[in-house]
């Protein structure tokens, strides 16, 4: 069951490793919908609950589900260790990078470093 937490001012719907995958659009917008539902602003899904595919950019599934977020105006966290995808690929090792300098999607170790990147500068 996903639960919205507050982490540093900032709703967050908060999804659980288990549960069906985010397979593409269809199941992104079930997401988005419970989310924008709630108040949140950011959604922290697992990396549990992303198919092998979307850490494979060619296949386009990551750029769908991401784009679906924007469009609804939701970040989105991708939470969890993706060493094993990293290692397999430049080109998702680059968008990583890019992505977390960014302010759409966040790929993050864990909960916490979520927090912290809510947490409001001084």
């Amino acid at each position: 069951m996903n639960t919205l937490r507050d982490l540093h001012g900032t709703p967050v719907l908060l999804c659980p490793p288990e549960g069906p995958l985010l397979l593409g659009e269809r199941e992104a917008v079930d997401v988005i919908g419970e989310g924008s539902y709630a108040g949140a602003s950011w959604v922290a899904v697992p990396v549990e609950r992303l198919p092998d595919a979307f850490f494979r950019l060619r296949t386009r599934v990551a750029g769908d589900i991401v784009q679906k977020f924007a469009t609804y105006r939701l970040g989105l966290a991708v939470v969890g260790d993706i060493s094993r995808h990293l290692e397999e690929s430049t080109a998702l090792r680059d968008f990583v990078r890019e992505s977390n300098r960014g302010t759409q999607l966040w790929f993050v170790p864990d909960t916490a470093a979520l927090a912290e990147r809510l947490a409001p500068t001084r």
